[in-house]
């Protein structure tokens, strides 16, 4: 019965939360949505702040892979594959850009995401890059910190900023374009 709660509390906080957005976000009306009382909810979470950076962060850092196939460019297409999938979310279309807007108002809520958020996934895809160092396919010398912002950057500025579609071959090329500037 715990567990009905939880899902039901997480499912309607995602709800509200591309609904209303952070600014707008109420305990009262994710209560409302899941059919819980706001007790059930703060018997969780201490705070909507707290709520948020569990829930968004429990998704965000499992919902994009950084996996060892074996080569750059598995690696790299598995990758943007997952955020790719991740990014066409409905729920994320409105979430993240939504977040990121927020954080900008709100220091704290910033630096929470960062340290739940960002700094695990960029730890986790650095991973990836330093695979490919060990395995010889890139240099010794490759930019880390820049190939991060390589691999996540165009993506992220192609469906969430610009919400441009994107054709079937789109992660394909992308990959050959990430790995050609990681070599150069």
């Amino acid at each position: 019965m715990q567990d009905d709660v939880t899902d039901a509390i997480t499912t309607a906080f995602f709800e509200e939360l591309a609904s209303a957005g952070y600014g707008k976000l109420s305990v009262d009306a994710i209560a409302r949505r899941a059919g819980v009382g706001k007790a059930a909810i703060y018997r969780r979470w201490p705070s909507k702040q707290a709520m948020t950076v569990a829930l968004v962060s429990g998704v965000a850092v499992t919902s994009i892979s950084t996996p060892d196939t074996g080569s750059l460019r598995g690696d790299i297409r598995r990758f943007l594959a997952d955020a790719h999938t991740a990014l066409q979310h409905p729920l994320a279309r409105t979430i993240v850009p939504d977040l990121l807007a927020e954080a900008t108002r709100n220091t704290e809520l910033a630096e929470t995401l960062q340290a739940t958020i960002r700094n695990p996934r960029r730890a986790s895809a650095a991973r990836l890059l330093q695979h490919a160092i060990a395995r010889g396919e890139l240099p010794e010398a490759t930019d880390i910190e820049l190939g991060l912002d390589f691999l996540a950057g165009p993506l992220y500025w192609r469906l969430a900023v610009i919400a441009m579609p994107t054709a079937d071959t789109y992660v394909d090329r992308l990959t050959d374009k990430i790995i050609a500037a990681l070599k150069a």
